[in-house]
């Protein structure tokens, strides 16, 4: 069997599409639809249902997909269990962080850590969903919740706190009852901190949304109202004032996980050496 088709037929499941298996595979349209008809060819079995304008599994082509993705489960369980027992400092480790926190405090222990290991490559994701640390997506993933699900060793590492910032321009312009706010938008309007944010403003408006920390940072900075920020991002910002209490500041846990298999690699070791303190400032 040409392990080949299989895997444009498992991508072409996991999205749903034909564009998005391709899109994903980084292969052109007609690439991944002749690897499917190959496969069939291969299994003398009719996998995908062509009729209609919407490309649908058969019952057999279910079935198929099922054991495809187990297969595709075992083959990232080899590769961890490969690269957890390789103990030379080579090789790639890739860390999925938020998007804040990874260009605020994880980019420089990194850098120094390339410079001590210069065989070893580094790819540092900025993302706010989690991970996929079973498929190898990522080697180390920080998150703001703590992950819950798989074989996963987890541990806290430090604590983010948020607090309300604006100009003070905008605070000597504008009463404290007219104050709008910046936040974010779909889909981190559940996250948190945007909770609490609400919680805070008490009904005056989020007027300006966001999709990213940063973002904010920028909006609150040019006057646009009052953004809830990570310390780390707005602390030491001279354009900026920290305003409210304590009781307005808003802190959140920051963890630490690595799929089990792959907490003996020397690579994934070194990194979380390197990354610690930052994390835990």
């Amino acid at each position: 069997m040409d392990w080949e088709n299989l895997r444009h037929f498992r991508g072409f499941v996991a999205t749903g599409s034909l564009s998005g298996a391709a899109r994903a595979l980084g292969v052109e349209h007609a690439t991944v639809a002749r690897r499917i008809a190959a496969l069939e060819a291969q299994l003398a079995l009719k996998l995908v249902d062509r009729r209609g304008r919407r490309l649908t599994l058969t019952p057999d082509g279910a079935r198929i997909a099922a054991l495809a993705k187990t297969m595709e489960a075992d083959a990232a369980a080899i590769s961890r269990a490969a690269a957890g027992s390789r103990s030379e400092l080579s090789g790639e480790v890739t860390i999925s962080a938020p998007p804040a926190l990874a260009a605020a405090r994880l980019v420089a222990p990194l850098a120094a850590l390339r410079r001590q290991h210069p065989a070893l490559a580094i790819r540092l994701i900025g993302e706010p969903r989690s991970a996929a640390l079973a498929l190898r997506e990522a080697d180390i993933a920080i998150r703001l919740s703590r992950p819950e699900a798989g074989e996963l060793t987890i541990r806290k590492v430090g604590v983010m706190a948020f607090a309300l910032y604006a100009t003070r321009a905008y605070l000597d312009d504008t009463p404290e009852a007219a104050w709008t706010f910046i936040g974010y938008d779909a889909p981190l309007e559940a996250a948190p901190q945007q909770v609490r944010l609400r919680e805070i403003a008490g009904g005056r408006p989020i007027a300006f949304a966001a999709s990213t920390a940063e973002i904010q940072l920028a909006a609150a900075r040019a006057g646009a109202g009052v953004a809830m920020l990570p310390d780390f991002l707005a602390g030491d910002d001279p354009a900026l004032v920290r305003v409210g209490t304590e009781a307005d500041v808003f802190r959140r846990d920051i963890w630490l996980a690595v799929h089990s298999d792959m907490t003996s690699a020397a690579t994934v070791r070194v990194a979380i050496d390197a990354l610690g303190p930052a994390l835990s400032e």
